[in-house]
């Protein structure tokens, strides 16, 4: 089950100066400049797939994907200073508490097991941690002021001894669950793939097999079902339950699609919500549950992950076809070159007709490969599925306006960074 994929057309530095100047809400006369210089190289480098619509227009950078207009969140009420805030920095001592706990509870007794289990939760290939990130900042918003970081010179061995709460930590067990059943669709997911790397490493399957692989995620599964258990709450285990199904549902789909489906955004955006938005949307309404709020803030929370996680997948489909191999961490045009067809190409089908009897004869051919590259240049697949993904990032936006109204100074800067956070999806380039 994927959550990203990627690929190696545009020039990193020029990018990365791209994005630079994009994060910034203030215009910077000398970043501008240096915009226009670079202008030409990214333009030369990106012609094939992109012709530099999305990025160009009248010699002004522009950003389908910019939010600044959603950071909105009850400031007249807050003290808070308006600098940005790096979302990950607000929860960083809860997110190594989870590291920790989460490198303890993947132990198991047969050696080569242990090894498979823990592969991905090593200390330097651990990834982003970016639904953990989520679902701690959720919860803060939700719940109120974020407790203190350990004080003890050792890491503690039960959470309750770091964060006394026993709210905070069940919530805290909601992110460690959601992660080891992430981890857990990646490593089948690479078998499904026959993928050679992820997160900038050696695939587990390409080093121990795909048999080893496969029972390493079964086994990451099965110590999710235990910590799930252990908080006594049948929603919230009928929510994260739902969950696996909907990832092998997702999978399934996109396995066994027919022609007519293989071209359908409708049947897309439904694969995409079963393979990616799913777990983080789930588990953001169990962060809610847990804390007692009505059905209405938990749909709220619930909205609010949906649409980030198809917004983020919706960046992935661009990413795979105008991101850095290295960046990313894993191969290049992954998605067409296994055959799946992706939201940038389903646009360039509805400017292009003739496309879809190339999409229909699959891309076992690499000729049909560069045929599709082709149109997909020659369209505005790229800019159109930015703009959606856009959309989806305002409405995650919108859910966090929508929530109730708070004084607090750490719920109103949890919700700003979880605003702060549909900005980082849209721009992000790995």
């Amino acid at each position: 089950m994927i959550f990203s994929r990627g690929f190696s057309r545009l020039p990193r530095n020029s990018f990365n100066g791209l994005c630079r100047c994009l994060l910034s809400n203030r215009p910077d006369p000398h970043q501008f400049l240096a915009f226009k210089a670079c202008s030409q190289s990214l333009a030369d480098s990106t012609q094939k797939i992109l012709g530099c619509r999305e990025f160009w227009s009248s010699g002004l950078p522009t950003f389908p994907g910019s939010l600044t207009s959603r950071h909105q969140i009850h400031h007249q009420n807050s003290s808070i200073v308006e600098e940005p805030q790096d979302p990950f920095s607000l929860v960083s001592d809860e997110l190594s508490l989870i590291a920790d706990r989460l490198r303890a509870m993947v132990v198991a007794k047969v050696p080569k097991l242990a090894s498979a289990a823990e592969y991905f939760f090593k200390m330097g290939v651990e990834g982003k941690r970016f639904r953990p990130t989520v679902l701690l900042l959720m919860s803060t918003a939700l719940n109120g002021s974020i407790p203190e970081p350990p004080t003890q010179p050792e890491p503690p061995t039960r959470l309750e001894d770091a964060f006394p709460t026993e709210l905070r930590a069940r919530q805290q067990c909601i992110a460690e669950v959601t992660e080891m059943i992430h981890v857990a669709s990646l490593l089948h997911d690479d078998v499904l793939d026959d993928a050679d790397t992820r997160r900038g490493v050696d695939s587990l399957n390409s080093i121990m097999g795909n048999k080893v692989a496969v029972l390493a995620g079964d086994f990451l599964l099965s110590r999710a079902c235990v910590a799930l258990a252990s908080l006594r709450n049948t929603e919230v285990v009928s929510l994260l339950s739902t969950v696996v199904e909907h990832l092998v549902t997702g999978e399934t789909m996109q396995m066994t699609t027919a022609a007519d489906q293989r071209c359908s955004m409708e049947y897309y955006i439904e694969k995409t919500y079963y393979k990616t938005a799913s777990l983080i949307s789930n588990s953001c309404k169990a962060i809610a549950i847990l804390a007692g709020h009505t059905t209405e803030v938990a749909m709220l929370a619930f909205d609010y992950g949906k649409n980030l996680g198809l917004a983020f997948q919706l960046i992935d489909d661009v990413l795979d076809f105008t991101g850095t191999s290295a960046s990313l961490g894993k191969g290049s045009l992954s998605d067409i070159r296994h055959g799946i067809v992706t939201a940038p190409i389903l646009f360039a089908m509805e400017e292009f007709p003739q496309l879809r009897a190339v999409v229909e004869q699959g891309f076992d051919n690499p000729a049909n490969v560069e045929i599709a590259l082709d149109y997909l240049g020659k369209s505005n697949g790229i800019q159109r599925t930015r703009e959606l993904a856009r959309k989806h990032a305002s409405l995650a936006a919108e859910a966090i306006e929508s929530l109730p109204e708070s004084h607090d100074e750490d719920v109103l800067r949890s919700r700003r960074a979880l605003l702060d956070l549909t900005h980082i999806v849209m721009t992000r380039t790995k």
